[in-house]
């Protein structure tokens, strides 16, 4: 195996732990605030960030079956934190959007998310965050490149 070989193994690695350091967090934080279930949370970021979307817009971009947003969007939907509407080409499918209970709890976790970074990763600087989530962008860019070259092949 290369040096570049290892380096890629090595990249996964890193990424796998982080992705484990994440998961740690963000149950560790529903424990201490029980509710709303993290991933219903994360569906909702991802509302705030892209804009309204259709049901199957969202499980394609987040990787997972339609079933598991629908579970999602009923939660949020209970909550009050979304909202849905027919769509105007085909009224039997649902437009879901962000609520103004959504933005104002997302709000919330973000104030808590922030405190935990800045707790874990005060002493780098503006340019060094900047930097590391510039590279993984564009590295989570190519790798969803490579995944939807391999699934529209098979």
């Amino acid at each position: 195996m290369s040096s570049a070989d290892d380096a890629r193994v090595e990249l996964m690695r890193e990424l796998k732990a982080a992705s484990q350091l994440q998961h740690a967090w963000i149950m560790q934080a529903w424990q201490d605030d029980p509710g709303l279930h993290p991933a219903a949370a994360m569906l909702l970021s991802d509302l705030a960030k892209h804009g309204e979307a259709r049901p199957s817009e969202l499980a394609k971009r987040r990787f997972v079956d339609l079933s598991v947003v629908s579970r999602q969007i009923s939660q949020l939907s209970a909550a009050g934190m979304v909202d849905r509407r027919p769509a105007p080409e085909d009224g039997r499918a649902s437009i879901i959007s962000i609520s103004e209970r959504g933005r104002a709890e997302l709000g919330r976790r973000r104030a808590g998310y922030l405190e935990f970074m800045e707790r874990a990763l005060g002493g780098w600087d503006d340019e060094k965050v900047l930097e590391l989530t510039t590279r993984l962008a564009e590295m989570n860019a190519d790798v969803r490149a490579a995944l939807s070259v391999r699934t529209c092949d098979v």
